[in-house]
This record gives structure tokens, sequence and C-alpha cells, in this order.
């Protein structure tokens, strides 16, 4: 049984891609600030009103919409962290976020789950979270892990089981998508600090972050709220995530969804700041599509445009970036549509910068799991981190001496240097796998040998059992509460 993690690798490049100059980002800020002084973003949650009320918002308690002078805005802005850690059960696995380093996870928070073994689709499960734990602690490609589908067989107290099952099958840092609510988050605190070990460690290194969707347009969720301002006293870091959609939230252009977005990225962000100054924050924009004939939602037209362009926007902030890979809406597994859509993404992700990624192995636009496409992911993951990787020039590597001694109409096969290099100067792709008779494998075929193989060699090392017992106290606690 493999007790050992292969190391991390996060896309890792010198080189970057400006998709939006000084101006454009100016203009952006601009617009957004624009935005939150004169029409306002609405916070349905009277803790939010009542802080932000006292720091000097212009608050409507009756509509609960917030306009946000502009001196405000810049003042909190200031306290935002620029990078922070985001911890892990095992310290070798902590991210610390800094220019020049990606770190990818999976796709999260699917419902539905195609059976590995009996190929039936079904609800997803805490199982299929324990599962897809164990499978993304293996793979070096994911940086941390989120719950890759829902727990729907725990009822209310699901994304406390999601959390369960991944701490029981990875020693990764987790970011919930679920954890929402005062309750749950408070709960959620108490799991991370039985994990981490106490408050302190827990703020220095935190081992979980929860990301919170606000409601376009301009609008944000009541109880995402409550858990950004519960995990931001904790010193947990949190992301704000706005998915507007161009034709029906947000305006139908690019630069007018981008806004919308920001403005309710960062009005979030300074409600967290004004409570806890200093608190760990990423900001995130995911933009969809509307359809014109049947507004239905589109994550891939052809004209998508730069996906890249909210992660400068952070960055101008001075904010770290959640940046969107991935997610296909090809409804199987196996389709030119299901890499086509998103073969570039992991490239250009990586080009322009973002700190943190999301998201491996899901299909039909975010909601179905087949355990064997985080594998075929990987592979377009990895062929990006080898293509911006720096290449080594240097006299070993040129090699003149050796193309000396070899010259004009001569082979390199009977060199030493050929014999030392010869074994890795090709990475075989998923596609390149041999038979016993060096034939070509199909790839779908090794995707899933891998996945069975991950499952059957790879077990990372466990929780203590007082841990174990702790974090199951915790979920019976949560479960009486909300029964």
């Amino acid at each position: 049984m493999s007790s050992e993690n292969p190391s991390l690798e996060p896309i890792k490049s010198k080189y970057r891609v400006q998709f939006l100059d000084e101006d454009q980002l100016d203009g952006l800020q601009e617009a957004t600030l624009q935005v939150l002084e004169e029409v306002g973003v609405k916070f349905p949650y009277d803790q939010a009103l009542a802080i932000l009320a006292d720091h000097g918002a212009k608050v409507d308690f009756e509509s609960q919409i917030v306009k946000f002078p502009r001196d405000l805005v810049h003042k909190a802005m200031e306290s935002v962290p620029r990078n922070f850690v985001m911890g892990a059960r095992d310290a070798s696995y902590d991210l610390q976020l800094e220019t020049g380093t990606s770190y990818f996870t999976n796709d999260g928070c699917g419902h539905l789950t195609v059976d590995f073994k009996s190929g039936q689709k079904r609800d997803s499960t805490k199982a299929d979270v324990a599962m897809m734990a164990r499978i993304s602690d293996y793979l070096p490609s994911i940086g941390f892990y989120w719950p890759t589908v829902s727990a729907q067989d725990c009822g209310a107290t699901s994304p406390l089981h999601e959390l369960d099952a991944t701490w029981n099958n990875s020693v990764k840092h987790v970011q919930s998508v679920t954890m929402l609510g005062k309750s749950l988050a408070e709960y959620g605190v108490e799991m991370a600090t039985v994990v981490g070990g106490n408050k302190e460690e827990v703020r220095r290194r935190p081992p979980l972050s929860l990301t919170i969707c606000s409601i376009a347009p301009l609008m944000q969720d009541k109880e995402g709220l409550e858990s950004a301002l519960v995990l931001a006293e904790a010193g947990i870091p949190v992301t704000f995530l706005s998915m507007p959609t161009l034709g029906t939230t947000a305006p139908a252009t690019n630069a007018g969804a981008l806004v919308i977005g920001d403005a309710e990225v960062i009005s979030a962000t300074v409600l967290v700041q004004l409570a806890s100054p200093g608190a760990p924050v990423c900001h995130s924009i995911m933009r969809g599509w509307a359809d014109p004939r049947s507004a239905a939602y589109v994550g891939y037209p052809l004209d998508a445009g730069t996906p890249y362009a909210p992660v400068e926007m952070a960055h101008h902030w001075g904010m770290p970036a959640f940046g969107a890979a991935f997610g296909t809406d090809s409804k199987e597994l196996y389709t030119w549509q299901s890499a086509a859509e998103v073969a570039l993404d992991p490239l250009l992700i990586g080009l322009s910068g973002a700190e943190i990624v999301t998201g491996l192995g899901l299909r039909d636009t975010y909601t179905t799991l087949y355990p064997e496409a985080i594998i075929l992911d990987n592979e377009l993951y990895q062929r990006a981190r080898y293509a911006l990787m720096e290449m080594e020039v240097s006299p070993e590597t040129l090699a003149v001496d050796v193309i000396a001694k070899v010259g004009p109409g001569g082979h390199f096969l009977s060199q030493k240097h050929t014999r030392k290099y010869m074994r890795h100067s090709v990475k075989r792709a998923l596609a390149q796998q041999l038979d016993a008779e060096s034939k070509y494998r199909d790839p779908l075929e090794v995707a899933r040998e891998r996945v069975t193989w991950i499952l059957e060699n790879h077990q990372p090392e466990p929780l203590d059992k007082s841990v174990q017992v702790e974090l199951t106290r915790i979920l019976e606690a949560a479960g009486r509460l909300v029964d």
C-alpha cells in the first residue's frame, strides 16, 4: 500500500501574458467603484448591515442595500493580504500562495455520479466524496481538494460530512463549497481546530477554506455572509466568487459582466476586512452566457473571450486570484467536446498567474462525476505544465561535444549522454501507453485502470484515532441541532 504522496506539481512559470492593459484595468476598477458608490449591493443579513453602517457605509436597513463611499473601499482593501498560506494535514503539502505558482483543484459540488463499477447514474454520496478525496490526494496535479460531489445521503449536515470524508482520505488542504450558514461554519471551524491542533495553529496554517458565491446581480447570500464572518474571525481563508451570466444576471457585454462580478466580490471583501482586518480573502469571477434563443446556460461559447481577465482584476486590487478552468458542458465522459472546450484553459490560466484554480474532473456543466474523468483532465493539466516549464540550457544539455563526436551522418544511440537522458526525454501521454505487444492502448481504458490502481494501492496517512473520535462527536452534535 502507498503511504507516501507524490510531491505536488503546480504550474510554475516565469512566462506571463497580459490580457488587459493598465488603462483597461483602471477603467474596470473605476466602474466597480462607481457601482458600489451609486448603485449599491444588497446585504440580507442584519449583522453585516450593522458592521457596514458602523464604518461609514450608506445603509438602507429597509431595502438592505448598501452603498460604499470609495474612500471606505480603498481603506478596507488596504488590509487584504496579497498572499497567505493554505495549510494541509501534512505540512509538506501547505500551499504558500505566491506569484508565479498556480495550484489547481478538482471541480466541486456535483450532485450525480456515474458509478465506477456499474456504470449507472445515481445521486452522489459521502462515499463518493471519500473516493475522490483519495484519488485527488494521490494526483500531484491537485494542490488542494474540493469535495467533488455532495454527500446527499447525509442531509442538512452534508457539508460537515464532506469535510470528515476528506480529512479521513487526504492529507491536503480542503476547500468547502457548501458550508454555508453560521451554525455549519462554527462546526466547521471546530472540526478544523481538531485537525489543526489548536486555534493558533489554525490561524497560522488553516487546513480549511471556503468558497462563497454571491447572487447576481449585486446581491450577497445571507448564509454566505454568516459563514464569511465566522471564518474570517478564525483566520480561515474565504474566496468570494461571483458567477454573472451575460444577458440575464449581467449586461450582455464582457466588460459589464466583469463590473457586476467585481462589485459583488469587492463589497463582500470590504465587509470581511472591516469586521476582521487582515482576514485572508481570494477574488474570483466565473462568467457564464445565456443562449439568446433559449436563455439556457452556456459555459463555453466560441467567443468565451478572456476568462483570465478576472485574475488580472484581482491582482490589480492587490488580492490573490481564484481562476476558472475545466468544467466542460459535455454530458458524456469521453468526447471531442469534453477536451476541446477546456484544452487551452490550464495553459492560459497558468500564463495569467492565478494563485489557485478550479477544477478538474466533472462533466455536464459541473454536475456529473465520472471518477476516471479526473485522469483525463489531469492529462490536459500536465501538458500545460510541461509547456510552461523553463527549458534547461547548459553545456550539458546543449551537448555540443556529443554532437561533435557523432558528426554528420552518424547516430546518437551509442552515446553515454543518450543513455543518460533517453529514459526521460519522452514523457508518455495517456494516449501513448503500451500493451504487452508494444501497441498503443485505449486511453480511456488506461484512465480507468489508473483509478482502480489508486483506490487499491494508495492510502493516505490516517487521522489519529482521537481526532477521528472528535470529528464524529462534532458531526453527531451538529446532527442533533439540525434535527
